[in-house]
């Protein structure tokens, strides 16, 4: 019991990738709004993307997503884990 056996779980990598794609979809949306004070797609996409930056936003994109989904579903995989020890 633990975190290999959390990882070996299909259903935890399921939940990285959800999680992931749903972190990087509203972040980038919220740091939009913050940044072009609305929904401005075209400026967002110069800024982040012109010039090859895409590279790096891609890579940091991606990063942030994995880093994000494993913190959250490992901690709702491990909550879940001991609740089920405990019900034994």
């Amino acid at each position: 019991m633990g975190f290999k056996s959390i990882v070996a779980q299909k259903a935890f990598w399921k939940s990285v990738v959800y999680l992931g794609i749903g972190f990087v979809i509203i972040y980038n949306l919220v740091s939009m709004l913050f940044e072009y004070g609305g929904l401005n797609f075209d400026a967002f996409y110069q800024d982040k993307m012109a010039n090859g930056l895409w590279i790096r936003f891609t890579i940091a994109q991606i990063i942030s997503a994995l880093l994000y989904g494993l913190i959250l579903s490992y901690g709702q995989f491990r909550i879940r884990e001991k609740k089920e020890s405990r019900n034994k």
